[in-house]
Parts: structure tokens; C-alpha cells; sequence
């Protein structure tokens, strides 16, 4: 069984898959069109004003949902700006101690052999 017999069977599986997905596909199309004079069917008898209060509230649901998400969003920049600045600051801090460090070494042997 070489390679070609190989490829013959993924083409033949291929096509095979193919066929049961365009099926399913005019299946799901039929349902939908048939499903869809209940839908309309449902909205007419639901009355005007009970419609518009719906709509109403989702909007009012999505707009609360997105402020939360914006404060959430930038609390958690502040607190990630904090964080790097507060590392920066220790950083220099640290480099600064070093250096500091460096010059009083080299400082202190120039002044040992001055009092030599």
C-alpha cells in the first residue's frame, strides 16, 4: 500500500465528506424555512409596546455591560502602569547604589596610597 493508494482514499473520503456535509446543509435550510412562519407568527402576536420595552432593556443591559467592562479594563491598565513604574523606580534605584558602590571602591584605593 503506497502512497498512491493513499491519496486515492483521502479523495474518496474527502468526497465522501463532502456529500454528507452539503446534505446536512440543505437539511439545516429546509428546517430554517419551515421554522421560520412560527418566528413570525410569534412576533405578531406579541403586542407593540411589550416589544419596544424588550429592546429597550437589552440596550440598556449592553450599555451597563460595556462601562463595567471599560472601568474593569482601565483599572487593571492603571494598576499595570503602577506596577511598572514602581519596578522602574526600584531598577534605578538599584543601579544607582551600584555605581555609588563602584566609585567609593575605586575612590578607596587612591586614597590608600595617598597615605602611603
Amino acid at each position: 500500500m503506497g502512497k498512491q493508494h493513499k491519496k486515492v482514499i483521502k479523495r474518496s473520503r474527502r468526497k465522501n465528506y463532502l456529500k454528507r456535509k452539503n446534505e446536512l446543509e440543505k437539511t439545516a435550510a429546509a428546517a430554517s424555512k419551515e421554522s421560520s412562519p412560527v418566528k413570525k407568527a410569534v412576533k405578531k402576536a406579541e403586542p407593540k409596546g411589550e416589544a419596544t420595552k424588550k429592546v429597550a432593556k437589552k440596550a440598556a443591559a449592553k450599555k451597563t455591560a460595556k462601562k463595567a467592562a471599560k472601568k474593569t479594563a482601565s483599572k487593571t491598565a492603571a494598576t499595570k502602569t503602577a506596577t511598572k513604574t514602581a519596578a522602574k523606580k526600584t531598577a534605578a534605584k538599584k543601579t544607582a547604589a551600584k555605581k555609588a558602590a563602584k566609585k567609593a571602591v575605586k575612590k578607596a584605593p587612591a586614597a590608600e596610597k595617598g597615605e602611603e
